[in-house]
C-alpha cells in the first residue's frame, strides 16, 4: 500500500512543482506525515524527491540562470533551514502552520492585486529577507518554497528566467538540507525505500508538467503561480486543524 501512495503523491507534486515552479513539499507533506514512521522522516523524504525534481529541470532551464541574482539569497537559505532543521521538534507544530498558512494567503492575495505594481529588486536586503522567511520554512516544513518564489517571480522577466533560478534555489538548497537531515540521522531505511519508491511519480508527473507548461502564456502564469500559494495557505491551515 505505501508504494502506491508514495507513487501517487510524487506525481501529483512533480506535476504542481513542474507546472508552477514550486509547490512540491506543500502538496506531499499534507499525507506524507501520515504515511512515514516520523515527521523528520517525511520532511527527509520530500526534500529528496523535490530535489531530484529540480535537478531534472534545472538542467533544462540552466542558460537562464544569473548566479549573482541566485547566491545571497541562496547563502542565506542554507544557513538559516540548517539551523531550524536542528531545531526542529522543539517547536509547536499546530502553531506554526497556522502562521505558516496566514501568511501564504495574505501573501497571495497581497501579489494577485498588486503585482503590476510590484518590482523587487534583486538587493541584499531583499534577498536576505526572503531567504530567511524560506530558510524557516523549509527547514521546519519542507516548505521553502513561497518566499524563493515571490521573489523570483518578480525579479525574473519571463516565466524561463524564474523556472531556472527558482529550481536551482530549490535544487542546491534542498542537496544542503539532505547533508544536514543526514548527520540528524534522518536519511533513515525506510527514507531511501520509499524514496524509490517515489521515483516513476517523478518521471510522468514531470512529463506531464512539461507539456502544461509550455501551453501557459506569461502573464497567466504569474496569476496561477500566485493564487497557488493562497490555495497552498489553505491547505496547510486545514491540515494544522484537522
Amino acid at each position: 500500500m505505501i508504494v502506491i501512495e508514495v507513487f501517487l503523491l510524487s506525481l501529483v507534486a512533480s506535476f504542481i512543482q513542474r507546472t508552477t515552479g514550486f509547490g512540491f513539499g506543500i502538496f506531499i507533506m499534507t499525507l506524507l506525515p501520515f504515511v512515514m514512521p516520523s515527521y523528520p522522516e517525511a520532511t527527509t523524504l520530500s526534500g529528496l524527491l523535490a530535489m531530484t525534481t529540480s535537478l531534472y529541470v534545472t538542467f533544462i532551464f540552466r542558460k537562464y540562470i544569473t548566479w549573482k541574482r541566485l547566491l545571497p539569497i541562496l547563502t542565506v537559505f542554507i544557513i538559516v533551514s540548517s539551523t531550524a532543521v536542528f531545531m526542529l521538534g522543539k517547536i509547536e507544530s499546530v502553531v506554526m502552520h497556522l502562521v505558516l498558512g496566514g501568511v501564504l494567503i495574505v501573501s497571495s492575495l497581497y501579489f494577485i492585486f498588486f503585482s503590476n505594481s510590484i518590482k523587487l529588486r534583486p538587493s541584499i536586503g531583499t534577498q536576505v529577507t526572503l531567504g530567511t522567511l524560506s530558510g524557516l520554512m523549509g527547514g521546519f516544513f519542507s516548505m521553502q518554497g513561497p518566499p524563493a518564489v515571490l521573489y523570483f517571480l518578480a525579479s525574473e522577466e519571463d516565466k524561463n528566467h524564474y523556472m531556472g533560478m527558482v529550481q536551482c534555489y530549490f535544487l542546491l538548497g534542498n542537496m544542503a538540507l539532505t547533508v544536514t537531515r543526514a548527520v540528524n540521522g534522518f536519511v533513515t531505511a525506510d527514507v531511501f525505500r520509499c524514496y524509490l519508491y517515489g521515483l516513476g511519480g517523478l518521471i510522468i508527473g514531470n512529463w506531464i508538467g512539461t507539456k502544461v507548461f509550455n501551453l501557459i502564456p506569461n502573464k497567466l502564469f504569474r496569476m496561477i503561480v500566485y493564487s497557488y500559494i493562497g490555495i497552498s495557505g489553505l491547505i496547510v491551515i486545514i491540515t494544522a486543524l484537522s
